[in-house]
């Protein structure tokens, strides 16, 4: 098997995208793109990506303003977003792919299988949602405030509560230690940039347009994006199944790769 490749491109606004190629392990192996969570990179996906690289050819990327990944901080949206990761897939030569994101990534997922279907074969929507709901604008802007008058480690307890149950952290901190060092290496202001996206976006309008495959996935003690939010999302999206991990919190392809990787292998079978 061929080592994964790491490279750089630049969007039509010349913003450099970071990305890594994880080359197919047979002629015509699935082909599947993952989008990472806020304020992190896109090591956020290696347990998901030991566990497919047998089955996949995989390409994971640093969302603008994230990572190695351009860091201008100019008004971020879901379509932005969408539209950096449809011309990623054309510097890479993929036609189509399963899309696979994780909360902020969740959102994007979304935008890139409304915007540009005929990129997306089968979505997975990872502890995400269309609509944070009617107060986020105030506490997205609030969270992107506080980063910005206290720095980010103001945030880190508030973050990793989120990101994972007590016992996973205290079982590996490694884990929580790794993403803890990539969420503090974030630029400010684009964090801020980043988080007064997630609260103005409403993708609820969308969702009706994804007709493709849709697995949706969520931590039953995810109080980010809880369970009802993914329960919204399969009500409105036509072709889409919901399973609800246990003993899980906000950031299941770290704290539950396995059950991931499986969820992204089924829709390829219904694909076939």
């Amino acid at each position: 098997m061929w080592d994964p490749v790491d490279g750089t491109f630049n969007t039509s606004d010349n913003c450099v995208i970071g990305y890594t190629l994880h080359p197919a392990p047979a002629p015509g192996a699935p082909r599947v793109a993952l989008i990472h969570s806020l304020a992190l990179d896109r090591s956020f996906w290696n347990g998901v990506v030991a566990e497919l690289n047998a089955h996949a050819e995989l390409l994971t990327y640093d969302c603008r303003g994230h990572g190695r990944s351009g860091r201008q901080a100019t008004k971020f949206t879901a379509a932005l977003f969408a539209q950096d990761l449809a011309e990623l897939l054309d510097h890479v030569g993929w036609p189509e792919a399963t899309i696979a994101g994780c909360s902020m990534g969740g959102c994007v997922a979304q935008a890139v299988a409304a915007v540009y279907p005929q990129r997306a074969t089968a979505i997975c929507l990872i502890d995400t949602t269309a609509w944070y709901g009617l107060d986020a604008p105030r506490q997205w802007r609030e969270r992107a405030a506080t980063a910005s008058a206290k720095g980010m480690g103001a945030l880190v307890e508030f973050q990793t509560t989120r990101w994972f149950g007590e016992a996973f952290r205290a079982a590996h901190p490694e884990v929580a230690d790794a993403l803890i060092k990539v969420f503090l290496a974030n630029d400010v202001q684009c964090y801020q940039a980043t988080c007064e996206m997630l609260g103005d976006a409403d993708l609820r309008p969308l969702l009706a347009l994804l007709r493709m495959p849709t697995a949706i996935v969520v931590g039953a003690e995810d109080y980010a994006t809880p369970v009802s939010m993914a329960e919204s999302l399969h009500a409105a999206i036509p072709h889409s199944t919901l399973n609800v991990l246990s003993n899980a919190r906000h950031l299941t392809p770290v704290e539950r790769p396995k059950d991931i990787a499986s969820a992204i292998l089924n829709l390829e079978q219904k694909k076939s």
